[in-house]
């Protein structure tokens, strides 16, 4: 679930502004209206409006300062959504008795999301969380370090009205039983993750546990709109049919990582599932002539995500010539995606739709290619990623950039290390005054080729100032990360400036489904 605040230092920010204006007494004395003022003196509500700034971990400490700051740390409005996950930036809880006092005394109905670690994830907890909170509507269930479950036999109450479930799966623990202890009371769901482990298989393959039986599951959930199956190793064709035959009011299937999934059930999934807009099959093992039966003319498909996948040129131009209001097209690290995919999708296609392009890795588009349809449609871009490509320099970004004006998300450069230079103070100047409601740049080159010069604060200092929203800057990390970024904390804008280490841009955020499909 996502979170948008502003930042605690802008409220305090805010707080010491006011706080510095001066007035003129009777004796001719500039004074502040708030000299005599201090913490101490906020009434409870504003202290309660500064608090809901902060995380949960913060909150407990400053409940150390006072009995009055602990009364306000301590309301319920400010539990609305609670990890108990340590690992994920959560708190951590001792005991099952220290959790069952806090949903009774500090959670109880403000809460709304909570996420469970396999150890607090016992019947009683669940039904503590039924009874005494009824407006929980999003949980987490993370069993995913599960080498054994709790006994949930006398398990009679959960959750009822839940719209988003999230179950993280655990390689070996068999689900079956927990499940049909909750299918009862998760009709109402709306949105369901299951994540599975594909970030922990080794290459050695062993034997595959399909831990969870979705062919069950999805009978007691009709009412799915948003399903995202990530990284199982035992998911397939099957899977994806027997949601559709339940779900007629699907909206958004993701299957990234699911690398048994090939498609052979796509064209029934279309035929059952009209409202079906968002389809996103990131590393799965597509096969060609399953997507081409599939009737995309047909489809009311906007959003597809058919990164890293084989699917060869011939069926790619059959597809994107058929989709008829395609948004949102990531198709990079693909060898089949060429000059004539491209041409075939502006000649006989609809480009004018589009949105959002990724091409990450796309080794065999020529820079003239990309040139000329960047130039026709670029415009109406408001994410674009060219990435991954080393024949992709400033030279062409900068031909591009005065087209793409309305552009919010780019991403750029590759790890590779370069034959030549990236001359980057005028690849963010022409940025600066090109993209006025850019969010989120990365730039990707290896810190070896870029050049910059004594001046390159000048250039730094105009996008700072002309590009106000943006809130997401990643470099590599070097000598020029270490200079955006202390000019970016002159301004006070302490979380601007990131390293691709730590944080990777994706056209993702421009998805209709992206809140929904956050699970952690």
């Amino acid at each position: 679930m996502l979170l948008h605040k502003i930042s605690s230092s802008q409220v305090w920010g805010q707080i010491a502004l006011e706080a510095s204006q001066v007035y003129i007494d009777d004796g001719g004395v500039a004074r502040s209206p708030f000299a005599n003022t201090n913490i101490e003196k906020l009434p409870d509500k504003v202290l309660l409006n500064i608090f809901s700034y902060l995380s949960h971990r913060q909150i407990c400490q400053i409940a150390r300062v006072c009995k009055r700051w602990r009364l306000i740390a301590y309301d319920t409005r400010l539990w609305k959504c609670v990890s108990l996950r340590p690992e994920v930036s959560g708190l951590h809880v001792g005991s099952l008795e220290s959790l069952l006092a806090l949903i009774s005394i500090r959670f109880g109905p403000s809460l709304t999301y909570i996420e469970l670690p396999i150890e607090l994830i016992t019947h009683t907890v669940l039904h503590e969380l039924a009874n005494k909170c009824p407006n929980l509507t999003h949980m987490l269930l993370d069993f995913s370090t599960a080498m054994q479950l709790h006994d949930f036999n006398e398990m009679q109450a959960f959750p009822t009205k839940l719209k988003y479930l999230c179950i993280c799966l655990s390689e070996v623990i068999f689900m079956e039983g927990f499940m049909r202890k909750i299918y009862n009371f998760i009709n109402g769901l709306e949105i369901l993750h299951l994540i599975g482990t594909y970030e922990k298989v080794e290459e050695e393959e062993e034997e595959i546990y399909e831990v969870i039986n979705v062919h069950k599951l999805k009978s007691a959930t009709p009412n799915l709109r948003v399903i995202n199956l990530y990284g199982i190793n035992f998911v397939d064709d099957s899977h994806i049919d027997a949601f559709s035959s339940n779900c007629i009011q699907l909206e958004c299937l993701a299957v990234n990582y699911c690398s048994k999934v090939t498609g052979s059930t796509l064209k029934t999934l279309f035929q059952r599932s009209k409202r079906l807009k968002c389809l996103l099959m990131n590393q799965t093992s597509l096969v060609s002539d399953y997507v081409m039966q599939v009737e995309w003319e047909k489809s009311s498909v906007q959003e597809l995500d058919i990164t890293a996948t084989d699917l060869s040129t011939e069926c790619l131009v059959d597809m994107l010539t058929r989709i008829p209001g395609l948004k949102f097209l990531s198709a990079g690290q693909i060898n089949g995606f060429n000059d004539s995919v491209l041409k075939a999708f502006v000649e006989m296609g609809n480009p004018r739709t589009l949105i959002a392009l990724d091409l990450d890795s796309s080794d065999n588009l020529t820079d003239e290619a990309l040139h000329k349809f960047l130039s026709r449609y670029g415009h109406q871009l408001l994410g674009l990623s060219l990435s991954g490509m080393p024949h992709i320099t400033d030279q062409l970004w900068q031909s591009i950039l005065p087209v793409l004006n309305n552009v919010k998300i780019v991403i750029m450069g590759t790890h590779e290390r370069l034959g030549v230079n990236i001359h980057v103070d005028q690849l963010i100047d022409c940025i600066a005054n090109s993209c006025p409601n850019l969010e989120r740049i990365e730039l990707r080159w290896d810190p070896e080729n870029l050049r910059f010069s004594d001046k390159s604060q000048k250039a730094i200092d105009v996008l700072r100032v002309k590009c106000l929203k943006l809130h997401c800057l990643i470099l590599s990390d070097g000598r020029y990360y270490e200079i955006v970024k202390a000019n970016f904390e002159r301004a006070d804008r302490l979380t601007v400036v990131r390293t691709t280490t730590c944080c990777r841009c994706s056209n993702y955020y421009l998805l209709t489904n992206y809140k929904d499909l956050i699970f952690n």
